[in-house]
């Protein structure tokens, strides 16, 4: 199926930055000819994360709204491109104004400054803009990338028959929720990770991009967002980590390897 030399690229199970890495064959999608390899490398996680959970778990759809907290992300911002190529207006939150406004030239519509802890003072600010946005139905869809007090404000957000999909819980595992409110609004909640399925799990998750996804990145439709490259030695893998750390990173940080 494959050939030797033919670049392709994949989700790994852990273990991925390295020189040699064996992976099933089935996981493995070619590289689009106008992509570099810091590119590619910047795109499968993400953009297979972000595929799985707005087109496929959530089902969102051309003319609804879906809000994404940590828009500025790896998988925040290849969310806002997904949406808007399926006709969904992206919104979304950060920690830092800087990270709302880059985000524009990706597609994101809005978006709203908030703290990692979501301070109960936020709450407030965050319903008044899901109402203003969305003409007081609230939102179709909310991808949540933090967890903690963020699954409160998302469900506040959220309209009747919504979707929250948790993806991290970076801001907390553990939340109270007014069940009454869940119940009321008739909404679906939706816990979502690639690396504890089962390998045919994500061979159909690795497929369903292939099809979908990379399309439309050989055409320039979607874009991959390098923050910054770094080299292979110890010192350089350790400022990368450094840099995702400090959350001045926007987009993928990547490792280059010698000769790639």
């Amino acid at each position: 199926m494959w050939r030797p030399g033919q670049r392709v690229f994949g989700i790994a199970g852990g273990g991925g930055q390295a020189e040699c890495i064996v992976a099933h064959e089935r996981m493995l999608v070619e590289i689009p000819p106008n992509l570099s390899w810091s590119e590619a490398a910047a795109i499968p996680e993400v953009f297979v994360t972000a595929h799985d959970a707005l087109w496929k778990q959530a089902g969102l759809g051309s003319g609804e709204s879906v809000l994404i907290h940590a828009v500025g992300s790896g998988v925040g911002l290849a969310a806002v491109q997904l949406a808007r190529a399926i006709g969904a207006t992206p919104y979304g939150t950060s920690r830092t104004p800087e990270k709302i406004e880059r985000a524009r030239a990706f597609g994101l519509q809005d978006g709203i400054v908030l703290g990692e802890s979501l301070h109960p003072l936020q709450e407030k600010p965050l319903e008044e803009k899901a109402r203003q946005w969305t003409a007081g139905r609230g939102f179709d869809v909310v991808l949540d990338l933090v967890g903690g007090a963020y699954v409160p404000a998302s469900i506040e957000a959220l309209g009747k028959k919504g979707r929250l999909v948790l993806l991290a819980t970076m801001g907390g595992r553990k939340v109270e929720i007014d069940l009454g409110q869940f119940l009321g609004k008739r909404l679906r909640l939706m816990g979502s990770v690639l690396r504890s399925r089962s390998l045919e799990e994500k061979i159909a998750a690795t497929q369903a991009f292939a099809a979908e996804v990379v399309p439309l990145l050989a055409q320039g439709k979607l874009r991959p967002i390098v923050d910054r490259e770094f080299g292979f030695a110890v010192k350089d893998v350790q400022a990368a980590y450094g840099r995702l750390e400090s959350n001045e990173s926007f987009g993928k940080i990547v490792i280059r390897i010698a000769g790639r």
